[in-house]
């Protein structure tokens, strides 16, 4: 299963935002992922001072990614040019490499994003 960025965000704070179907099925997932995306948007958000953390964002996702047992997938070459092949159903460059991921790998995301669905991607909403 593949985390999608506000997905990660949402299961480090404990949020609501994550649905009681969300949060059962990370729970059951015998392996959770977020790309290395997810990172990078992270970082961003971070330095542009929309999202505050209590360390910097590196520090913040080795502990969040250890403490829930996440694997970060890297952004390889089949993922960057998988994403650029992708019908022009979203215009998020991130989310489209989240997207070429998950189609890979035959993962489903957990999102907010019902577009990701436009893709024939299983979401987890």
């Amino acid at each position: 299963m593949l985390l999608d960025t506000c997905a990660l965000l949402w299961l480090a704070a404990g949020s609501k935002n994550l649905s009681a179907t969300a949060r059962r099925r990370i729970k059951a997932a015998p392996d959770l992922h977020i790309s290395a995306i997810t990172g990078f948007e992270i970082a961003l958000k971070n330095r542009s001072g929309k999202l505050v953390l209590p360390a910097r964002p590196e520090e913040w996702l080795d502990v969040v990614l250890a403490h829930h047992g996440i694997d970060v997938v890297p952004l390889d070459l089949q993922v960057c040019t998988a994403s650029v092949h992708l019908p022009a159903i979203h215009r998020d460059p991130c989310d489209r490499f989240i997207i070429a991921t998950a189609r890979l790998n035959h993962w489903p995301v957990v999102t907010a994003d019902t577009r990701f669905e436009d893709y024939g991607i299983e979401i987890v909403a």
